[in-house]
């Protein structure tokens, strides 16, 4: 079955970075558009990023285009989320998408 595992989140001060790491299992992973979304204290999940299969195509939200970056690698199973320039405001639950399934989540908190 699909398995989409996420890592990488933690706290971190206003500026700071972070990268996020998702890695799939269960399916065959190449032929997937891959997907971040986040889901703040109180609000509905949104979408973040999407990345097409062999990364020709990106896509952010308003919020985060020049921020972050997102990317994958075919060869590890694994998509990533580069986040720069974080701002409180980027504090959720980050959440990978894949072949219909979500992973569990990884918290980020943007707080000094």
């Amino acid at each position: 079955q699909v398995q989409l595992v996420e890592s990488g989140g933690g706290l971190v001060q206003p500026g700071g970075s972070l990268t996020l790491s998702c890695a799939a299992s269960g399916f065959t992973f190449s032929t997937y558009t891959m997907s971040w979304y986040r889901q703040a204290p109180g609000k509905g999940r949104e979408f973040v990023a999407s990345i097409s299969t062999f990364g020709g195509s990106l896509r952010y939200a308003d919020s985060v285009k020049g921020r972050f970056t997102i990317s994958r690698d075919n060869s590890k199973n694994t998509v990533y989320l580069q986040m720069n320039s974080l701002k409180p405001e980027d504090t959720a639950v980050y959440y990978c998408r894949g072949s219909g399934g979500w992973g569990q989540g990884t918290q980020v908190t943007v707080s000094s």
